[in-house]
C-alpha cells in the first residue's frame, strides 16, 4: 500500500523558511518522479514542484521559482521541500504526490501558514 506522510509545516512569519519532508513507503520510491502540490483555503490544487527519480531534473511553478527547492534522498525514501522567503500567499496545505498505477496518490498533507 502506497503511504506518503508529510511533516514540517507550521506557522511562520513572512520572509521565513520551512523545510517539509515526505516519508514514502509501499512502492519503489527511487523509481518514481515525485511532486509537491498545495491547496490554499478555498482554492483548487496547485502543482508547485517535481523531481525525477534520480534527482537530476527539477521543475517549479513560477509562483515558487527561486524561493523553493525540491530534493530527495532515495536511501531514506524521503522527499523534501525547502521553502525560503515565504509569503502570505504560500499559506496552504502541502502534499507530496506520486503517479502510481494510473492514479495520483497523496498524503494527508501538512499545513503551512505564513502570517505576521
Amino acid at each position: 500500500e502506497v503511504q506518503l506522510v508529510e511533516s514540517g509545516g507550521g506557522l511562520v512569519q513572512p520572509g521565513g523558511s520551512l523545510r517539509l519532508s515526505c516519508a514514502a513507503s509501499g512502492f519503489a520510491f527511487r523509481s518514481y518522479t515525485m511532486n509537491w502540490v498545495r491547496q490554499a483555503p478555498g482554492k483548487g490544487l496547485e502543482w508547485i514542484s517535481s523531481i525525477n527519480s534520480v534527482g537530476s531534473r527539477l521543475s517549479y511553478a513560477d509562483s515558487v521559482k527561486g524561493r523553493f527547492t525540491i530534493s530527495r534522498d532515495n536511501a531514506k525514501n524521503t522527499l523534501y521541500l525547502l521553502m525560503n522567503n515565504l509569503k502570505p500567499e504560500d499559506t496552504a496545505v502541502y502534499y507530496c504526490a506520486v503517479g502510481y498505477q494510473g492514479s495520483d496518490r497523496r498524503g494527508q498533507g501538512t499545513q503551512v501558514a505564513v502570517s505576521s
